[in-house]
């Protein structure tokens, strides 16, 4: 199994955040690394993610925003 993330803006949009995509063997790897890294992800633009697993949809849209 593969595990991803779909990246988009606020407003559902493709987002590119560069080299900081990747695959991972499972789902806590994918959700820690994300934990790791969403702060830079919303510096290139990054609104809302995806979880995919082998290309389905798990859930989303997740928003990056930070809770005030």
């Amino acid at each position: 199994m593969s595990w991803t993330w779909r990246f988009e803006t606020a407003d559902g949009a493709p987002a590119d955040p560069g080299e900081v995509t990747g695959d991972f063997s499972a789902q806590g790897d994918a959700e820690s690394w994300l934990g790791e890294i969403w702060r830079e992800l919303v510096d290139k633009g990054v609104g809302q993610v995806y979880l995919l697993e082998d290309g389905r949809e798990v859930y989303g849209p997740m928003s990056l925003a930070a809770q005030e």
